[in-house]
């Protein structure tokens, strides 16, 4: 397991312009083998402008060295303030170049789910750029809605779409690990990516399915609504998902929006809070 970054209770970015205005975030990160597993095969990223999850398969050393490769490639990025579609693209296909030259590590086999999100300019102003391959997710908070941002790669997805089964059957499928589509394999990485406003009191969580495989989205939705903090919500979290079995890696990553320009212009600031909206 691999992580990049740590817990940050107030982090400023300027907004290119010359206007003085910002985007205020505070973010905390955790992560943990489980109960059943033996090693941990997640990694994570918790570095401005870029928060990402990978979740890498294979087995043992192989599947940290996969998740391992995409974050580290990701971090590359973080010497600017905002990044475009391209600079991910780019540190996806480093990380898949990565993996076919781990002789002793990787083989055919190999690879790792990646999501998340960064800061973006669109038209000059901030929003978030959403990323994901695979099956785990990405999660948005405010005034008491939960919205999963991300759309699963999974064979479950895909019978869902189709009206082949019913959500409460796809908690319970018993191909819900299958994926298809994933960073490795000596193919060339396809995210999916959104654009997303940054709005000021929005929670957002960036997780593996780890945790969605233990908590419903209710369960989300209560933990990210009670936890005073980005660390007081992660912490619950990580604690209901190792309570309901923890049968797999978790991971997760909270990020509060503090300030935005629009929010700082109608005197928010940044003592707006950011989450405990019912």
């Amino acid at each position: 397991m691999t992580q990049i970054g740590r817990s940050n209770r107030r982090h400023y970015v300027a907004v290119p312009g010359g206007s003085g205005t910002r985007v205020g975030l505070a973010w905390a990160a955790l992560s943990d083998k489980g109960y059943r597993r033996s090693v941990n095969e997640d990694s994570l990223l918790a570095r401005s402008p870029i928060f990402a999850v990978a979740d890498g398969m294979g087995g043992h050393t192989a599947g940290d060295f996969a998740s391992t490769a995409v974050v580290t490639r990701l971090a590359e990025q973080v010497s600017v303030n905002f990044v475009r579609e391209d600079a991910i693209n780019d540190a996806l296909r480093s990380a898949v170049d990565d993996m076919g030259r781990g002789v002793g590590h990787t083989d055919l086999g190999t690879g790792t789910t990646v999501t998340g999100l960064a800061l973006t300019l669109v038209d000059g102003v901030p929003h978030w750029l959403v990323f994901n391959i695979g099956d785990s997710r990405v999660y948005s908070y405010l005034d008491g809605v939960l919205e999963q941002l991300t759309i699963d790669h999974s064979i479950v997805q895909e019978l869902l779409d189709a009206g082949a089964i019913t959500a409460a059957e796809a908690e319970v499928h018993p191909h819900s690990n299958v994926i298809t589509r994933a960073v490795g394999f000596n193919e060339d990485p396809v995210p999916d990516y959104w654009f997303i406003p940054i709005v000021a009191g929005t929670r957002l969580l960036v997780c593996s399915d780890g945790l969605t495989k233990e908590l419903t989205e209710h369960g989300i939705r209560h933990f990210l609504r009670e936890g005073h903090s980005p660390l007081d919500s992660a912490q619950q979290l990580m604690d209901a998902a190792l309570g309901n079995g923890g049968r797999d890696n978790v991971t997760v990553v909270v990020i509060d929006v503090l300030e935005t320009p629009e929010s700082a212009a109608r005197g928010e600031g940044s003592s707006r809070r950011a989450v405990r909206r019912h």
